[in-house]
């Protein structure tokens, strides 16, 4: 009930800036209506109650039995089981994360089935289960998280070159979809899976550094997949419908949720059903826990599914419709000032509400016992989000700038870093810029960019909507990376 009580306090710390901003905002600037507002606040209410119960969760379930299984998986001593099982894990978790299921509908919802739901389903968790599988071999194999990520975003270069000349809607998909698989239920999993596997390091420091690393490289699979994917099945052709905000002037205020509820308790049961189900197996093939650590862990995972429900019943029965009447009104007012200042203010403080955060800032903080805190790492990754946001704001100000006139030096920049940042903040770096990217940002900020849009005409939702992710998980990329070279400066 402590650890309950903690989260409450810290959940509603983390989400009632957002709060203000909006309130601040309806009466100044961009007024809403009453339904839409008191809906807001409700969906905030919700939010806070379901992310600390998800915590619990993921305390007292997700995350203990990601470190047993990694240990247990290593003990082997056998690579193939090693690298089948983690990539077995990796393809169906991947592809029950709630984040992706709503961006692949999403995508075959705007282009009316061009593109398939389906398709990209087996594609973007195959990349992922694939790299996932890479990234165990590296720390199996001892080989330098530097030169994986070196290799990794230098092929990305390559292959986003041609698609930015071809077809620059897949590099958006492609960016967007790697941001969107690394949310609720794959981070905590996927980290504490790489914590257990360090742990069996007898160099202290080498066990420290290849605790990170492993979400970021899952979630390279996603972006060369789609690449791949284009490059070899072009879909050229496919119809878009017309980009409009949400609106919700009248109505009940508690009747979307209502109509929300059964579709959360859907989407809740798929995410956790694959890892529910491989925790079932593994503990009789191969944790073999004893009771009351059974029991522990079942108790965690019921948890981890009443916290995601809540946290859908908020996000779409309030954040994602309040977003995008904010982008619409902002966007529509003379002085688009007031956008570009209200982007960065809401990438700010919305990052620090991202479940995924919380949980990389907690384990940074106790495998460097410390010496790197979490609130550092916190409002830097909130600084280079709320930038990120901005440029997605003036990418739809200026229709000229494309994303890849934004993602090619954000990328070189981070191939730059990653030669003088240390070993631990490569890992760091490239963790942040996934768990940047979970569902409370991209579903209240992508309400938001598309909301804004949407004040535009021939705005398109492909191009202009879902390179934000994009812009997202680079900026948690090059800010961390940069942070750790001034580590790296101070400490000598």
């Amino acid at each position: 009930m402590n650890i309950l009580v903690s989260y409450l306090k810290s959940n509603t710390q983390a989400v009632l800036p957002i709060v203000i901003i909006v309130l601040i905002l309806n009466f100044t600037l961009a007024p809403l209506t009453a339904p839409v507002l008191l809906r807001f606040l409700a969906g905030a209410a919700a939010l806070i109650v379901g992310l600390s119960v998800f915590f619990a969760g993921v305390d007292l379930g997700i995350s203990p039995f990601g470190e047993k299984t990694g240990s247990s998986l290593v003990k082997t001593s056998k690579l193939w089981i090693f690298l089948l099982a983690g990539g077995l894990l990796g393809f169906f978790v991947s592809m029950a994360e709630p984040g992706l299921l709503v961006l692949v509908g999403q995508i075959e919802y705007v282009t009316a089935g061009g593109i398939s739901s389906s398709l990209l389903l087996a594609v973007i968790p195959a990349g992922f289960a694939i790299m996932i599988a890479l990234g165990y071999a590296r720390v199996f194999l001892h080989t330098s998280m530097r030169l994986f990520f070196t290799i990794a975003y230098a092929a990305i270069l390559v292959l986003a070159w041609i698609t930015a000349r071809s077809s620059p809607e897949f590099l958006a998909i492609g960016f967007d979809s790697s941001g969107s698989v690394t949310g609720i239920l794959v981070v905590p999993f996927i980290m504490a899976l790489a914590v257990g596997i360090s742990k069996l390091r007898k160099d202290s420091k080498q066990a420290e550094e290849d605790s990170f690393g492993l979400v970021g490289a899952g979630a390279v699979g996603p972006i060369l997949g789609v690449m791949i994917m284009n490059i070899l099945k072009p879909i050229r052709e496919y119809p878009l419908i017309s980009l409009e905000p949400t609106t919700a002037e009248v109505g009940s205020v508690m009747g979307p949720f209502w109509g929300v509820a059964p579709q959360a308790v859907r989407s809740s049961i798929v995410a956790l059903l694959p890892l529910a189900v491989s925790f079932l197996i593994l503990q009789r093939v191969l944790l073999k826990l004893e009771k009351k650590q059974f029991q522990r862990m079942l108790k965690g995972f019921i948890y981890t599914l009443l916290g995601t429900f809540l946290f859908f019943v908020g996000v779409d029965g309030g954040f994602m419709e309040l977003g995008s009447q904010l982008g619409y009104r902002l966007a529509s007012l003379d002085n688009r000032i007031w956008l570009l200042m209200t982007s960065f203010a809401l990438g700010f403080v919305t990052v620090l509400a991202e479940p995924s955060v919380y949980v990389l800032n907690r384990q940074i903080e106790e495998v460097t016992a410390g010496s790197v805190k979490g609130r550092v790492v916190a409002l830097s990754l909130a600084s280079g989000v709320g930038l990120a946001i901005l440029l997605s704001a003036v990418r739809i100000l200026l229709p000229g700038l494309t994303l890849w006139h934004l993602l090619l030096p954000g990328y070189a920049a981070a191939l730059i870093l990653l030669r003088f940042a240390p070993n631990l903040f490569v890992g760091i770096g490239f963790d942040a810029g996934s768990v940047a990217t979970g569902p409370l940002t991209t579903t209240f900020i992508l309400a938001f960019i598309q909301g804004a849009a949407g004040a535009f005409p021939g705005a398109d939702l492909l191009r202009d909507g879902l390179g934000m992710i994009a812009l997202v998980a680079m900026a948690g990329i090059v800010t961390l990376l940069a942070l750790g070279v001034l580590f790296r400066v101070q400490s000598k």
